[in-house]
């Protein structure tokens, strides 16, 4: 529902700004024709102005200004409306957490215009929006900065009304500090509940606030739940539950569907696969087996089966468990709990590839050559049955280790996964050959002991294993997507844009700290792979892979095609994992509307839950980037923890970030960031040579740069505020 909030005036607010922004009398006046969406009569725009506060020669002298700036249309003699050729779009408010913030996921009220960058909105220009509020604004497209800035007109809708904080009692007042920076205010409680329950000062509190407020530092609100002791592993969780917006439980009637869902329908049409070998592989903990793999060898090749779970089956568009399928997005996955996209009865049972059940599948059936070029390509909707749960420490054994016991132990298995073997080797070549980003990221694994306190933290061990898996569901993508952009059918592509050049510019500055010399000005997949190779093996190379993966751009979900960069590949989607994405359940459906029905030649999109795909795109893409800030947010919570009783042991650690005030440094033998200030830098003052990135000795000429090795000592650990402070031992 849409709402403009009520102001307390000064006589600023009353009056054009200096700068050329409107007033919030006149932010007021547009907002009010955006929600008529029709035009509006003077009378009209009186009368709702008035009970803002303002007099009748101030709102007159307000609609003059509007007009004269093109921003509002007269309409006959008495009535306006918005002119919509003016920079108008709706958007989402993300506040950073020094008061200001950004317009994203930006839509253009009228005409289609050019694609903006996010536009800026200073602390006067939000009027009383909050981050993740649905937002109206004007934008400036005249200025020269690279963000455009914009001003809010008014509230579309308020984004989450819970908000995870922090109880304090201050003198007479009782407040509660928003957790999340990016609500720079404090909450005034009225009251408290009406409980037993006992409150501490520090304790942290689920608040709700109430939709109105005339101050942007100041809300009102009351208690919802208290939660209790902050550093609490659970407390946490539900903390970036509450933060990231994350649902956790399924509605009664989701449930109900979910129980009452047919084991195998429409088994009859079916393609019967039952009789060629299957088998998962996946890691030691999972539970949603999306994926099972067959392959058989051919006279002048292989040939590859993909069967994935068949969800769209099951799921119907329309019912709540869909509905709450494409809210989520996206299952979350926590060191110590999984929040699933689907209910647990369909998530890790009816569609998860078990062994030895016959289960619905989409089969991906791809021939190759022995030098893995695709020689033909099919999909039908089948029935399987995986002989086999394998898990990537068991395949490294029988494949790379060659461990004998366990050979013989999967004996039967042996001339099947030679054969996997083969082919996999064959399209990473291929992949490799038409220009694919080898970056090598390892990603740290969290062991939580039996209290759920971290055990260990340790990178994740990556074999052939892994390897094998990928290309045969990078090779099953490839070939949805490619059948698709082949026929001319829209479908939701996974896309990957070129490099942002400002990003690889400022790049190439730290690759000559690094004393690298990238192959080529065009950043193109060999141009980064040419400087990986060249720290390959060494204790830089993860921190100039984790700086090349910031100038790649995200991907994201789109029908309009724009390649895969990352992955050298002109088409590309997601198809794999319907379990756990609901960008695969869409590509599901689309395969079966547009490649398996008997009339192949149509081309109309049904729509998805009555979105059209631009807008799924959009949306999907959002809960991505969501979900994987929760995940981070969450991992880097439990390092802090693991950490904190380690105050005063010194690690081994690389720099891998130079400012004015502090450096970054990763540890070498523990997946852990920190922070570093140069006030803790005793032995000079130290200048930032920002050009090369290092730091310079006023005195003594020493110099720390970017990619140094030094050794620091661990003096703080704030578990609350995620960050962790070190200082130099030398």
């Amino acid at each position: 529902m849409a709402r403009q909030q009520k102001n307390k005036h000064s006589s600023r607010g009353r009056t054009r700004s200096k700068n050329g922004r409107l007033s919030v009398l006149g932010r007021h006046i547009l907002f009010s024709l955006f929600e008529a969406q029709e035009p509006l009569g003077r009378k009209d725009l009186l009368k709702q102005s008035q009970q803002q506060g303002y007099s009748s020669s101030e709102i007159n002298d307000e609609i003059t200004n509007v007009l004269s700036r093109g921003l509002a249309e007269s309409k006959g003699k008495s009535r306006l409306t918005l002119n919509r050729a003016a920079t108008y779009y709706t958007g989402f408010l993300e506040m950073k957490p020094a008061g200001f913030g950004f317009a994203t996921d930006l839509r253009p009220v009228g005409k289609k215009r050019e694609k903006l960058e996010d536009p800026y909105i200073s602390r006067s220009g939000l009027l009383s929006a909050r981050h993740g509020d649905k937002i109206l604004i004007l934008v400036n497209t005249k200025n020269h900065r690279r963000n455009p800035e914009g001003e809010v007109l008014g509230i579309i809708e308020r984004g989450s009304q819970n908000l995870a904080g922090f109880y304090y009692q201050e003198g007479s007042r009782l407040v509660v500090y928003p957790e999340d920076p990016r609500f720079p205010f404090h909450v005034v409680l009225d009251s408290l509940p009406h409980s037993d329950t006992k409150l501490d000062d520090g304790d942290a509190v689920i608040v709700s606030l109430e939709s109105d407020s005339s101050s942007p530092s100041q809300v009102h609100g009351q208690i919802a739940e208290v939660l209790g002791n902050p550093h609490r592993l659970e407390v946490q969780i539900r903390m970036i539950v509450e933060k990231y917006g994350l649902p956790t439980t399924f509605s009664p009637e989701a449930l109900r569907e979910a129980k009452q869902v047919e084991a195998n329908p429409g088994t009859a049409s079916r393609e019967d696969l039952r009789d060629v070998l299957h088998y998962t592989i996946d890691g030691e903990d999972a539970k949603d087996f999306d994926d099972a793999v067959g392959v058989v060898q051919l006279s002048n090749g292989y040939r590859l089966y993909v069967s994935i779970a068949d969800v769209a089956a099951y799921v119907k568009p329309g019912s709540f468990l869909d509905a709450e399928a494409y809210e989520r997005g996206t299952s979350i996955y926590f060191p110590n709990a999984v929040l699933p996209m689907l209910p647990e009865e369909l998530s890790n049972n009816l569609c998860s590839l078990i062994p030895e059940k016959d289960r619905l599948t989409v089969t991906a059936v791809l021939d190759f050559d022995r030098q893995g070029v695709v020689l033909g390509k099919r999909f039908c909707r089948s029935i399987i049955r995986s002989s086999k749960r394998f898990t990537y420490k068991t395949i490294k054994k029988i494949i790379v280790d060659r461990d004998e016991e366990i050979r013989r132990h999967f004996k039967p298995y042996l001339t099947p996964l030679k054969w996997a073997t083969k082919l996999a080797e064959a399209p990473q070549r291929q992949r490799m050959k038409r220009g694919s980003v080898a970056l090598t990221i390892t990603e740290a694994e969290i062991q939580l002991d039996e209290n759920g306190s971290v055990a260990t933290i340790e990178a994740k061990q990556r074999s052939f294993a892994n390897q094998l898996i990928e290309e045969f569901m990078l090779a099953a993508n490839m070939a949805v997507a490619e059948t698709f952009a082949e026929r001319g059918n829209e479908l939701l592509y996974r896309i990957h844009e070129k490099p942002d050049p400002d990003k690889v510019k400022e790049f190439g500055s730290i690759a000559q700290a690094f004393g690298l010399e990238p192959e080529g000005a065009e950043p193109t997949p060999q141009w980064y792979n040419s400087l990986v190779t060249q720290v390959a093996g060494t204790p830089k190379e993860f921190i100039l892979n984790s700086l090349l993966l910031r100038t790649l751009q995200q991907a994201r979900y789109s029908p309009d095609n724009a390649g895969h960069f990352g992955l050298g590949a002109p088409n590309y989607t997601h198809f794999t994992s319907p379990i756990r994405r609901y960008a695969d359940l869409i590509v599901h459906r689309l395969l079966a509307a547009f490649l398996l029905a008997e009339d192949k030649s149509s081309k109309k999109l049904p729509p998805v839950r009555g979105r059209s795909l631009k807008e799924a795109g959009l949306y999907l893409s959002e809960r991505e980037r969501n979900g994987i800030s929760a995940e981070r947010e969450m991992a880097e919570r439990l390092k802090c923890r693991f950490m904190e009783p380690r105050v005063g042991e010194r690690f081994k650690a690389i720099i891998s970030f130079i400012s004015d005030t502090i450096f970054f440094v990763d540890l070498i033998d523990q997946f852990v960031s920190g922070v570093v200030h140069l006030s803790s830098l005793t032995d000079d003052y130290y200048l930032h040579d920002w050009k090369r990135h290092r730091l310079v000795g006023d005195i003594t000429g020493k110099v720390l740069q970017i990619g140094d090795i030094i050794e620091v000592e661990l003096t703080e650990v704030d578990v609350l505020s995620q960050k962790i402070y070190f200082a130099p031992t030398s």
